[in-house]
C-alpha cells in the first residue's frame, strides 16, 4: 500500500527535512510541498491525499484551524515547535502529534500508524472495529466489546465488555460520533454514547450496565424512544 501525502509549514527548512524523510520512506509518496495552508486547498481536493503533515504556527491560517477544513479521510500528523496545543490536535483526531526538531524515527513510526489505519479501512475491518489511540499506542477494539462510550473533559474513555479499566483517548465525541456506526450506537447524553446491542436493563431514564447507570437526556430522549418502540415494543 502506498499512502499520498502533503507537507505543509512555512519553514523552508522543515520542509526539506520532512521531504528527506518522506523520500526515504518505501510506502509514502509525495505529492506536493506548501509554505502556507490556503495554497494547499486545491491540491488537497483534486487528489485523493491520505497523510497530511501539517505545521500549526502558519501565517494566514493556523494548522488547527485548517484541519477542520479537510475531510476526514486525509489523516493529519502535525509538526509543530510548541508542546500546548497537543490536547487540541487529539481533540481534533489527529493521527499524531511530531515536534521539532523531528528525529527520523519518531517520524516513520508516525507514518506507520497511519498506513496501519489505511490497512484497517482497506480490508473492512473498520465496520466491526475502531482503532483507538491511547497514549503512544494503537489499539484495535472491536464493537461488540464496547459497553458505552463516556466523555470526560479531554479524553473520552471506552468501557468494554473485557476488562474492568476502561481505555482512555484524546479526542472528541463529536468527532467519534461520526466514527462510529449508527446502527449500532446512539447518543444518549452529551457524555454518554451507548453500544445499542448491550442495552439489556432499563431503569428511571437510565440505561444500566452493571452497577453503572447511564442517563438519558431530554435532548436525545425522542431518538432513543424511537429505537425502543421500533426494536422492543
Amino acid at each position: 500500500m502506498t499512502l499520498k501525502c502533503i507537507i505543509i509549514d512555512d519553514e523552508p527548512l522543515a520542509i526539506d527535512l520532512l521531504k528527506s524523510y518522506v523520500q526515504k520512506t518505501p510506502f509514502l509518496e509525495l505529492a506536493g510541498t506548501f509554505d502556507n495552508a490556503l495554497s494547499a486547498i486545491n491540491t488537497i481536493n483534486d487528489n485523493h491525499i491520505d497523510v497530511l503533515f501539517l505545521d500549526i504556527n502558519m501565517p494566514q491560517i493556523n494548522g488547527l484551524e485548517f484541519s477542520k477544513m479537510v475531510s476526514s479521510n486525509t489523516r493529519i500528523i502535525f509538526t509543530t515547535a510548541y508542546d500546548q496545543y497537543a490536547i487540541e490536535s487529539f481533540r481534533l483526531n489527529a493521527l499524531d502529534y511530531l515536534l521539532k526538531p523531528i528525529n527520523y524515527t519518531d517520524f516513520l513510526q508516525a507514518a506507520n500508524k497511519a498506513l496501519e489505519w489505511f490497512k484497517l479501512t482497506d480490508t473492512g475491518q473498520s465496520t466491526t472495529s475502531i482503532f483507538i489511540k491511547s497514549g503512544y499506542r494503537m489499539e484495535k477494539v472491536d464493537f461488540d466489546n464496547i459497553l458505552y462510550i463516556e466523555n470526560q473533559k479531554d479524553y473520552v474513555r471506552f468501557h468494554l465488555e473485557s476488562q474492568k479499566e476502561p481505555i482512555s483517548s484524546l479526542m472528541s465525541m463529536q468527532s467519534l460520533e461520526e466514527k462510529l456506526p449508527g446502527k449500532i450506537f446512539m447518543r444518549v447524553h452529551r457524555s454518554f454514547i451507548v453500544n445499542l446491542d448491550k442495552i439489556k436493563t432499563i431503569e428511571r431514564n437510565c440505561i444500566v450496565f452493571g452497577k453503572e447507570y447511564i442517563p438519558i437526556s431530554e435532548s436525545y430522549k425522542a431518538r432513543f424512544m424511537e429505537f425502543l418502540n421500533k426494536h422492543f415494543f
